[in-house]
């Protein structure tokens, strides 16, 4: 991540957010990119929802498990995390992992659940490559990214998007900013106090995590260099956002 010439905003809570959304690729998804800050909303009563495009079936373990094994095992995994953080509603599209597109329907699922929701802030991952960590730019993400994009704007808040939706109850919703998690963030969320909560969070991905010692470290180092190169001091642990005003 390079460094910004000068110090970010660091968010500060206020009533504009009562609702919050989050579409992800994965399960673990939102756990490394996002549990702090989702403990941090939670922990000012926000109403925090979680929307899985796939249920991590092409998941990279070594197992013998069948795909629909693999995908009961991150589910019950996503669903412990998400207790950590204060979350219970979680939807899971169950699109197949490795096989994510920005199509017209994976566009109509996501405006289905921001329509239900209703949120004041949707995070989600970016569309943008990461040429300097790679494997943050799984082509799920990028797709889920773009996907969660195009129904922010303008398919969730369009009357005449998906009709379908307006005779299943669904009505149009304007999302009025949206974080994408960023290596070029232009905010960052300080989690020093609720890093513990996204440690726990993430040890829940047993499947995924559970041979890795030094995670606990390895999310430290993330979390310092994001607050330092944030111009917050070296005891701070944050994560960063691209914030894009969306209404």
């Amino acid at each position: 991540m390079s460094k910004p010439s000068k110090a970010l905003p660091v968010f500060k809570y206020d009533d504009s957010i009562k609702r919050a959304l989050v579409v992800v690729a994965h399960p673990d998804d939102i756990d490394f990119g996002s549990a702090g800050t989702i403990a941090t909303l939670t922990g000012h009563g926000v109403d925090v929802a979680y929307c899985l495009v796939t249920s991590g079936d092409a998941g990279g373990d070594g197992s013998t498990h069948t795909r629909e094994e693999r995908s009961a095992i991150r589910e019950a995994e996503q669903t412990a995390a998400a207790l950590e953080v204060g979350v219970t509603k979680i939807t899971f599209l169950r699109w197949p992992d490795g096989q994510v597109e920005p199509t017209l329907l994976l566009r109509r699922e996501i405006s289905r659940v921001i329509r239900s929701h209703k949120p004041d802030l949707v995070i989600t991952q970016s569309p943008e490559r990461n040429w300097e960590r790679i494997f943050a730019s799984h082509p799920d993400h990028l797709a889920t990214g773009e996907a969660t994009m195009r129904a922010v704007y303008p398919d969730a808040r369009n009357p005449h998007a998906f009709p379908e939706l307006l005779r299943e109850g669904f009505e149009p919703h304007t999302v009025p900013v949206v974080w994408l998690s960023s290596a070029q963030p232009t905010m960052v969320v300080d989690i020093t106090k609720s890093f513990k909560a996204k440690h726990a969070a993430l040890t829940k991905h047993e499947s995924q995590v559970g041979h890795r010692e030094d995670l606990e470290k390895m999310l430290k180092i993330w979390a310092r260099t994001t607050a330092k190169n944030a111009g917050l001091g070296k005891a701070h642990l944050a994560e960063g956002f691209r914030v894009v005003a969306t209404s």
